[in-house]
């Protein structure tokens, strides 16, 4: 059997875009820091750009990790989704497993945004009331990771479907 672009379902056409918005989010702020002193604003906006806001890849694991887990996710399914064998076999399953894993590893990387400053920095930070924010590509890449996992939920749904239609020669 054959790939063909016109066999690939809207809903892993969405897996896969969601895959694909998730890793454009990762080059978006993912952690800020900012300040309502002005004399700290200042000194903040004395420092390389790189080190008041980060992207995913200047972040942490749970930054950089769970959207390339949901790109590969979304092309798995759009490469393998339209083999009939595959999709009875756990293809749904399996997107919807990595798709609950990139949302737990989202979490766990929202909880611990500070953990990727030292507890010096952090103290630091706190003295001269600096806070630790999450960027506008955190929020995108944590939708991204929801789309996937609903648009899973109806894939599965749909597979279920699928096994029980006869099998077309």
């Amino acid at each position: 059997m054959s790939f063909s672009v016109n066999r690939v379902s809207w809903r892993e056409w969405l897996g896969l875009a969601a895959g694909l918005l998730a890793l454009g989010a990762t080059f978006l702020p993912w952690t800020t820091l900012s300040t309502s002193r002005p004399d700290v604003k200042d000194a903040l906006n004395s420092l390389p750009h790189d080190d008041v806001v980060r992207d995913a890849w200047g972040a942490d694991f749970f930054s950089w990790f769970p959207p390339l887990l949901l790109l590969f996710a979304g092309l798995a399914v759009t490469l393998f989704g339209q083999i009939r064998k595959v999709r009875i076999s756990g293809l749904p399953q399996l997107w919807l497993v990595a798709d609950a894993a990139v949302l737990v590893l989202m979490l766990i990387g929202w909880v611990t945004n500070d953990w990727q400053f030292t507890a010096d920095q952090r103290g630091l930070f706190d003295a001269g009331g600096i806070v630790i924010g999450l960027g506008a590509g955190r929020y995108l890449g944590l939708g991204a990771a929801l789309v996937a996992f609903v648009v899973a939920i109806l894939d599965i749904r749909a597979a279920r479907a699928e096994s029980r239609m006869p099998r077309r020669r």
